[in-house]
């Protein structure tokens, strides 16, 4: 190690110290990077050495803390995204049985004897509705598991997410239609 840097030559182990020494060659890139703009130094090249300066004032725990942090916020984005490609299945699922119930039993209305008896509009209808309101619960189910399972590591307020509240609407609404369709109020 250099008497005059006190920071490990090649080789050499950390020290594990939090906070950077007063140094010389710190304090001249300090001047660099909040002089501002001027002749010679471009504004790009001040950015990244004020990244660079910021990264090395960090200590190895607040970097780890700062990733970590990171790392929740993707892990939960994720969940969203994972529960919202449910929703959307699910909602196509739930507007398509309804759409083929409403259609087949136009075309049984009418004497045209396009539909086969087996097939009755309200099975397919139902069916389809059925299979996605239970693929809208199955995601919700997924998602509470998925959100909860990270409480040892952070809290995430499951009842703000706009994702669960939207999820839980559209349960709602596939149970309503699956139900309207089971009474024939439709």
């Amino acid at each position: 190690m250099a008497d005059d840097d006190k920071r490990p030559a090649d080789g050499e182990p950390a020290s594990g110290r939090k906070t950077p020494p007063s140094h010389p060659s710190l304090t001249g890139k300090l001047k660099g990077v909040f002089s501002g703009a001027g002749p010679g130094r471009p504004q790009a090249s001040e950015t990244k050495a004020a990244k660079e300066l910021a990264h090395e004032l960090k200590s190895s725990n607040e970097l780890a803390e700062d990733r970590t942090l990171l790392a929740i916020k993707r892990t939960v984005m994720g969940a969203d995204r994972t529960l919202m490609a449910w929703l959307r299945t699910a909602l196509s699922m739930i507007s398509f049985g309804f759409t083929i119930y409403k259609v087949l039993e136009g075309l049984k209305g009418g004497d045209v004897g396009v539909v086969a008896p087996q097939y009755e509009p309200r099975t397919v209808g139902l069916f389809l509705v059925g299979l996605g309101t239970l693929a809208m619960v199955m995601g919700t189910v997924e998602y509470w598991f998925s959100i909860k399972g990270m409480r040892p590591v952070a809290s995430v307020a499951i009842w703000k997410r706009p994702s669960f509240i939207m999820a839980l609407i559209i349960s709602l609404v596939g149970l309503g239609v699956f139900v309207s369709i089971i009474a024939h109020l439709l």
